[in-house]
This record gives C-alpha cells, sequence and structure tokens, in this order.
C-alpha cells in the first residue's frame, strides 16, 4: 500500500511510522531539520508499546516528488491546513483517498471544497503523541483512528485501510455514522478546551468546582445543540457521557489549546470555540456561553 503522510508530527508521525514499520510503502512529507534528521536515521518513534525506527519509502517537502499514492494521511493542524491542501495535488489518482485528522469539524469540508468530497475520508484520531525533536516522535497513549466515507458507505478501499491500520498494531474503527463521531469528539474538545484556557488550570481543578462543572455543561449543551440543529444524530447522554470522560483524564493534564496559548504558539482555537460560534450563527442557534469564552480566550492568546 502506497501511503504519503502529510505532516510529520505527533499524529502523522506515529500512524505513518506504525504503517512503515508494518511495511507499507510510506512517505513523509516534513521540513526543516525534521526532515534532515528523517533521511539521516528514518523516523525514531519511542511509544509505551515498543520503541522502533521506521524508514520512510522517501522524506521529502516537495509532494511532486512521491507522486500518485493510495492514501493520504493529512496530519497537520487545522491552521496549517491550506498550504497543505494546496501541496496534495501531486499525490492524488483517480482513486487517492485523503484521510482527515485534525481536531474540530471543519476540516473535510476545507479539503473537499478543493479536491471533492469523494477524495476525503474524514477521520477523528484518539492518540497523545508529539514531536519529540528532529527525527523523534514520543506516543504515550492512544492510536485509534475512527473513519469512513463521507456517506458512510463500506466501500473497499475503506476496508483496506481498516485492515492495514490494524496489522500495523493500531486500532482502526469505520463509523457508521462518522460526523456524529466527529461532533462527540469535538463536543468534548471545544468545551474543555476554551474553559481550561480561560482559567489556564488543569483537568483536576476544573472538575473539582461543581460551578466549573456546570460551566463546562453548559458550554456542551450549546455545542450539542448546534450540532443537532445541522442534523447531528447526538445521543441523549452525550454531555454525561463527556463529563465522565473528563473525570476519567489525568488531574495534572492539559489541554493541546491551552498549552499552545500559553506558549504564544498558533493555536486551534478558531477551529475549536471560534467554530462552534461560527456554525451557530449559521443555523441560527445562539451560543451565549460559548461566545463569551471565545473572546475571553482570544483576549488571553492575543496577550499572550
Amino acid at each position: 500500500m502506497k501511503i504519503a503522510v502529510l505532516g510529520t508530527g505527533g499524529v502523522g508521525g506515529y500512524f505513518g511510522g506504525r504503517l512503515a514499520k508494518a511495511g507499507h510503502e510510506v512517505s513523509f512529507v516534513a521540513r526543516g531539520e525534521h526532515l534532515a534528521a528523517l533521511k539521516r536515521g528514518g523516523l525514531q518513534v519511542a511509544s509505551v508499546v515498543g520503541d522502533f525506527v521506521a524508514t520512510p519509502a522517501r522524506a521529502t517537502d516537495d509532494t511532486s516528488e512521491i507522486g500518485e499514492v493510495d492514501y493520504v494521511v493529512l496530519g497537520v493542524k487545522t491552521w496549517q491546513l491550506p498550504p497543505a491542501i494546496a501541496a496534495l495535488k501531486p499525490l492524488l489518482g483517480p482513486d487517492t483517498a485523503v484521510v482527515t485528522t485534525q481536531n474540530g469539524v471543519e476540516a473535510p469540508q476545507q479539503v473537499a471544497d478543493v479536491i471533492g468530497r469523494e477524495a476525503v475520508l474524514p477521520g477523528a484520531v484518539e492518540v497523545i503523541a508529539f514531536l519529540e525533536g528532529p527525527g523523534r516522535i514520543r506516543q504515550i497513549g492512544g492510536g485509534k483512528l475512527t473513519f469512513a466515507e463521507w456517506d458512510n458507505r463500506p466501500t473497499p478501499r475503506v476496508v483496506a485501510l481498516r485492515d492495514a491500520l490494524t496489522e500495523s498494531g493500531l486500532t482502526a474503527v469505520v463509523a457508521e455514522d462518522v460526523w456524529a463521531a466527529l461532533w462527540r469528539k469535538f463536543l468534548a474538545l471545544a468545551s474543555v478546551g476554551a474553559v481550561a484556557t480561560v482559567l489556564d488550570a488543569p483537568y483536576g481543578a476544573l472538575r473539582s468546582r461543581p460551578g466549573i462543572r456546570r460551566l463546562i455543561e453548559d458550554v456542551m449543551t450549546e455545542i450539542q445543540q448546534v450540532g443537532r440543529a445541522r442534523d447531528i444524530a447526538f445521543p441523549d447522554d452525550a454531555v454525561a457521557a463527556e463529563m465522565a470522560f473528563l473525570d476519567d483524564l489525568p488531574e495534572s493534564g492539559t489541554t493541546s489549546l491551552q498549552r499552545d496559548i500559553r506558549a504564544g504558539r498558533s493555536s486551534e482555537l478558531e477551529a475549536w470555540t471560534g467554530a462552534v460560534v461560527r456554525l451557530g450563527r449559521e443555523a441560527r442557534v445562539p451560543t451565549p456561553v460559548n461566545t463569551v469564552l471565545y473572546e475571553l480566550a482570544s483576549a488571553v492568546a492575543d496577550a499572550r
């Protein structure tokens, strides 16, 4: 199987590394010192389930050097999407599938607007992995990809990708309703991420205060209402289930959104809380709590 990983960070590096280690022809797209390290010694992955080194079929910053592939794993952050989408064309053949892994719910449409819905497999990733240094990925938990065709059809290419991921030691789930899966993840990320960013507090502090718990539930409820207005099939217990998930997270854990904003880096605020406000406006669903959090989090980001 021929695969291109566009964005060899935590997500793309870990999933692409596993696929390459299993014998698939995986090409990594990266830049700078990271690219130089990949060319020099392959991709070194430190993992809780065993360390390994993956040798790429090709490591490059130019997708035209790779050519057409069977699958593209789009592993960039949401704010990196425009240049990544522009780089897709040389990788696309008539049957190529581009797997989106971005947080939020808007990335599949952003990609489809350029290359067409038939080429996109919307996906949601569950993994804790990050770029530790040039040529080095560290994975400390997870390794699951939930995906499907745009219309949830069980096509041969979906089955083939599921099998390849599973044989590579990853968890692969072909969703019965991929949009419900994306919005369930969005419900958890956008709500806790916004509150944690404004308060700059870890999970343990957020969930231990009754008033903050109610605030997070209110944020989740607004997101659920926006999703339902857009025909997303949320179960009735979605908010309760995500609050239970919050209770199981490490007490000192933090969200990627608050870590990025705290460090003064580009963040996914627009794709998280910003998207809730935008999509709510489009669906004519009020989002007063999310709107306030968006303004507060934006002010924090500007100050950093």
